[in-house]
Order: C-alpha cells, then structure tokens, then sequence
C-alpha cells in the first residue's frame, strides 16, 4: 500500500516516492506544484468562500467606537459633546478640532482669537489627543486670564483639575521665551534711553507673580545694563533683602550704579514703610562703595510706582 509524505508525495510499490498530489484549486482542479492536506486545503476553500468578490464596495459594519466618558457630556465638554453627522453617525465633537485650531491660528493670527483657544493651542503639546478646552477654561477661571495663568506657581497648576507637571513644563517654557524676549531690549543697552523697555521687561517679569522678588538690575558708568539678577524672593507679602549681598555683587561686577525692582502681588504698587526702609538701607550700602542706586521700582499688576519719580529717593 502506498504511503502519503507531508509534502503530497506517495510512494509506489517499488518503494520510490511517487508524483506530488497538487494543489486543490477552486474550480475543482489541482495545481502541479502543490503539496497541502486535504484539511487545510477545506480551510482553504473556506476563507475563500468568506472573502467578498474583488469588484465588491466595502464598508465598516459598525460607526468607529469610542470611549464614553465624562468630558463627552455637554456641561463639562465645554459645549460639545457627541455630535451627528449627515449619516447620523455619532462622533465625539472634539475630533478633527486641534487640526482645525492650528489652521486658524496659521492663517488669520492670534488676535481674533479669545485667550482660551490660545492655551488649548499650548495644551495640545502637554496633553495628546483628549478635549483641553475645558481645562484651558478652568485655568483661566482659576488665574484670571494668561498672564496669571503663565506665571502661576507648580503648587496651584497642580491643584487645577486635569493639569499635570507636562503643563506645568510648558507654561514654564513660554514664561522664560517672553522673560528672554523682554530682556533682549535692556541688556547691552542705556538704560535712561530705553526706560520703557526697562519698564515693559519689568512688568513681564514680575507683575503677575504670586511672591515677591527682589530684581537688581546692575549698570556701568555708561549706564548701560550689564547684569540682570533675582537676589531674593520671598512670601505674599514679604521678601528678605540683604544689602550687603547688593555691594558685594556690584563689587564683583564692577559696577557702578543699580537699579532695585521688587512686586506686589496683592497688585497695589503703593511702598510699604519697610520698602522705604530697606531701599535706605541698600544706598548706604552701595554709597560706602561708591555705587549710585539710581531708583527703586515697585511693579504692580497694572502699573508701578518709581522712588526717583516721587521722592522717595
């Protein structure tokens, strides 16, 4: 009797391997170089049947699935939801929408568009794929409005809920390109020329902080800025200055005069009885090293207040 290899052969009676079988094929006729079984070839004929004919137009049988999940509900999707479109499919209203602000803000600009949409923009490189317009929202509720938000502390970005450390990382980003951007235009130039600038990089520094900072803002006999530093922050309301640490700093960088800047976060730029004190204090200092302080300036949210300007030096 003869017996059938793996590969389709079957040896005859002399005991040598005969012809492959070959291949059942579709139409009932076997393929020369064949060599399956006769179950996978029924597995075969099986998928066959299952696939549609080549010249077939195919569809999904279901709409793509997504997740149910609380930011798709209209209170908290800030105004989205599902949405239907003309086939009455439902999708999440957020697909297809940061494509559609990146386009916007490509083409027309930043200006007609509201601060919120400008931090989901931001957003987007913290947090993939999910709706952010309502954290952006929240933030904005929570700081009152992007300057507040960009120089808020880790401590309360946290507490905002859906924020993490990766928005935390580019809020930060985008506070030191204006801080850089800002101070571009004081650095390396005269000061008494460029007091606007002087003024403008103050406020983007400090205005909006949430403690207060001690700046010293050291020049050279040309009265030009040759150092920018933060030697101090503090509390809401209070912020050590040591004025020895103000000589010392202007002997090192052989200054020759400095300007002192500090905030108040509570907003009003008005000097404190111990701001007045302490700018004396500094000028003591410097003057024991012939170092001229040439103001101090307290920055406020919305203005500040200049003790060359009212007397106060």
């Amino acid at each position: 009797m003869a017996d059938q290899h793996r590969d389709g052969r079957v040896d005859t009676a002399d005991g040598g391997p005969g012809p492959r079988r070959g291949l059942q094929m579709p139409d009932g006729t076997r393929h020369p170089q064949g060599g399956f079984s006769e179950e996978a070839m029924r597995g075969l004929d099986d998928l066959d049947a299952r696939l549609p004919p080549a010249h077939a137009v195919t569809e999904p049988a279901s709409a793509p699935s997504f997740r149910m999940t609380d930011r798709l509900r209209p209170d908290v999707a800030a105004g989205g939801g599902l949405l239907r479109d003309e086939t009455g499919a439902a999708r999440p209203h957020y697909w297809g929408h940061r494509e559609r602000l990146r386009t916007r803000f490509l083409e027309g600009g930043h200006a007609p568009m509201p601060e919120y949409e400008l931090l989901e923009l931001l957003l987007f490189n913290a947090i993939p794929k999910i709706d952010v317009k309502p954290l952006a929202k929240r933030l904005l509720a929570t700081f009152g409005d992007l300057n507040g938000v960009i120089a808020a502390s880790e401590h309360r970005i946290l507490q905002v809920e859906g924020a993490d450390r990766w928005v935390y990382l580019q809020l930060r980003l985008v506070d030191a390109f204006a801080q850089r951007m800002a101070q571009a235009k004081v650095l390396r130039r005269e000061v008494l020329s460029s007091w606007d600038a002087l003024i403008a990089y103050c406020r983007t520094c400090m205005a909006h902080r949430e403690i207060e900072q001690f700046r010293v803002l050291f020049l050279d006999r040309k009265n030009m800025v040759i150092a920018d530093e933060a030697l101090g922050s503090g509390t809401v309301g209070h912020v050590p200055v040591y004025p020895r640490e103000v000589a010392k700093r202007a002997l090192e960088l052989n200054a020759s005069a400095v300007i002192l800047v500090h905030n108040h976060p509570s907003g009003d730029p008005t000097p404190s009885r111990e701001d007045v004190t302490m700018t004396a204090r500094v000028a003591a200092a410097c003057e024991a090293i012939d170092v001229t302080v040439h103001d101090h300036i307290v920055v406020g949210k919305d203005s500040e207040v200049s003790f060359r300007a009212t007397g106060l030096l």
